[in-house]
């Protein structure tokens, strides 16, 4: 089997983790970090490459020519974004990653946005603005909280949450923005998105652009400060797995949000190679899309990465082939924590510079990993180089004992103004906690995932569809769960003979959810049934329906019902009332 030569692009602890892991591949022959960082060039089959950069595509493309480079491995999201995995194809060097087509789901937050709406991808309500003025007399008139996203790429701080307070934090991040160019170009547009409340998971998968493998979820801690406090970083701890990713709820998530995002990505002719990165928010009404990364996530990939079981390069290979349906993703079934240490002053401005010390006995402790971030090695000597230094990952049977051996090994490790999070894995540790010492909570609607207001919500707007199907004799109220006819009332003088029948929609539901067309499913169904009927020589008086749905959808359940309706007006019978139900 042929030997590879691997370009892998960046210098952050993503690269490092990625370096190393690649390294244990039996295939990979050489390891060239572009530029690399201060610990990078010490892993086995690994060198840097510090004269090159990954925004200068021509000379990259040309040293990979030189270096009969076989695979390039892109990590940061701005070269992705700019298009250079489509540079390196079009010199017949294959690439790890998205082309800039599929990149744009990072690269435009609005984009992104459209994209989930088109698919119906569960997400939170947001509007989009190019113009400020009218991006200030949302923001005013918006009566819920709403979270603040520049358009552009923003190193991981283009995001702003709102204050408990009131709305002028928001006025004032807007216009910093918008205004001043806070952030550069990538805040020419803004989204404005309403503000999810729940817990959020980080999903990993590898795709081929139609297949979809995952690794275990995992839970990452954004804010700078413990207990969740102060301004967005680029990540400050990772832990994997959580215990609220149940296979249940991993089931869901590929089911209603990733498989739809990798088919709308192919129908749109922009098929998505490489790792989805895909943040999901665990609201009351289900699991709700917050943004894709199209790249691994730093820290996730430092957590993730020890945890994969397998060789990482034959995965690579088989998104880039379009064959990922033939091999197994795994991971081991272990905890691992990473912490990160950061230089002082970060996520502001920050020293560079500083001599970083590392006791020997951190690296003595068994499935423990010091991953390099911003750090340079000049003369033989450890310096700071980043806002996010270095992190402390590690791997053990359970998430307390790796939570010890990640901070004791953080203990080891020294540098001036350095500081971290306490708290690592806080969430996880409550909810372990508190499920040890509650007894078990009462089965409710609520906690079975199923949203009264929206079946409230459904019933308001389809009582004047079933009142459009009215007939003589016919007594019934939509919502309710039965209705009376009066022969009588009817025209029907003496006792006739009642017949009735039942019957159902099933294969052509899954042709209505592909073209996103119900109301064909209700005419059907009201059409099969009449008929049933019609051959027992009998007329159609009235129709009890009912819809059945994993997670009730109002809009569906509108549209079914407008065809049912539909039908029963053409077959002068009364929609008399039926039942939903979620499952």
């Amino acid at each position: 089997m042929q030997s590879l030569r691997i370009l892998l692009l960046g210098g952050g602890g993503r690269e490092h983790a990625l370096a190393w892991k690649l390294s244990q591949s039996t295939r990979v022959e050489k390891i060239f970090c572009v530029p690399g960082n201060g610990a990078t060039g010490n892993v086995g089959k690994a060198i840097n490459v510090t004269h090159l950069s990954p925004d200068q595509y021509a000379d990259l493309l040309a040293f990979a020519k030189a270096s009969s480079i076989d695979l390039v491995v892109v990590g940061p999201e701005v070269p992705l974004v700019a298009g250079i995995v489509d540079v390196f194809e079009s010199g017949g060097i294959q690439c790890f990653g998205p082309r800039a087509a599929a990149a744009k789901m990072e690269g435009s937050k609005t984009f992104s946005k459209d994209f989930m709406a088109r698919h119906h991808i569960p997400t939170a309500r947001y509007r989009n603005f190019s113009d400020y003025a009218e991006a200030r007399n949302h923001l005013a008139l918006v009566d819920y909280k709403v979270v603040l996203k520049a358009d552009g790429l923003a190193a991981g701080k283009g995001v702003i949450l709102p204050s408990p307070d009131s709305k002028l934090e928001m006025y004032d991040a807007l216009r910093a923005t918008m205004v001043d160019k806070q952030f550069g170009s990538a805040g020419s547009q803004v989204v404005f998105e309403e503000y999810l409340e729940g817990q959020e998971l980080s999903f990993l998968s590898f795709v081929d652009g139609y297949t979809i493998k995952s690794l275990v979820p995992a839970q990452d801690h954004k804010q700078v400060f413990d207990n969740d406090q102060g301004p967005n970083t680029g990540g400050m701890g990772c832990y994997a797995p959580t215990p609220i990713a149940s296979e249940k709820l991993v089931e869901e998530v590929h089911r209603t949000i990733l498989q739809p995002t990798i088919d709308g990505m192919r129908k749109e002719r922009m098929p998505f190679k490489g790792l989805l990165f895909t943040g999901i928010m665990l609201t009351k009404d289900g699991p709700k899309t917050l943004e894709y990364n199209v790249r691994f996530g730093d820290p996730e990939t430092q957590t993730l990465l020890p945890l994969m079981d397998g060789d990482l390069v034959e995965v690579m290979l088989a998104c880039i082939g379009g064959y990922l349906d033939t091999i197994d993703v795994k991971c081991k079934p272990d905890s691992c924590v990473t912490v990160v240490a950061a230089a002082g002053g970060y996520p502001g401005s920050y020293n560079k510079g500083d001599t970083i010390t590392i006791d020997t006995e951190a690296y003595e402790v068994k499935d423990t990993h010091i991953f390099h971030a911003g750090t340079s090695l000049e003369s033989d000597v450890l310096r700071s180089a980043g806002g996010r230094v270095l992190a402390a990952t590690a791997v053990a049977p359970d998430l307390k004992t790796a939570l010890s051996k990640a901070y004791n090994t953080m203990s080891k490790i020294h540098f001036k103004g350095m500081h971290y999070r306490k708290d690592i894995a806080h969430r996880a540790l409550s909810h372990s906690s508190s499920n040890h010492e509650r007894q078990e909570a009462p089965l409710t609607y609520a906690s079975a995932g199923v949203s009264i207001d929206a079946g409230t919500e459904l019933v308001d707007r389809i009582k004047s569809l079933a009142a459009s199907t009215r007939q003589f004799g016919t007594k019934s109220s939509i919502g309710s769960f039965g209705g009376q006819v009066d022969l009588a009332a009817a025209g029907y003088e003496q006792s006739p003979i009642i017949s009735s029948g039942v019957d159902g929609v099933g294969t052509k539901s899954r042709l209505a959810i592909r073209m996103n067309k119900h109301n064909t499913i209700g005419i059907d169904l009201v059409a099969m049934v009449a008929n049933d009927i019609l051959t027992e020589g009998a007329e159609p008086l009235w129709l009890m329906d009912t819809m059945n749905m994993h997670k009730l959808d109002v809009e569906t359940g509108v549209s079914i019902v407008e065809g049912v309706a539909n039908g029963c007006i053409q077959a002068n019978c009364n929609l008399a009332g039926g039942e939903t139900a979620e499952l």
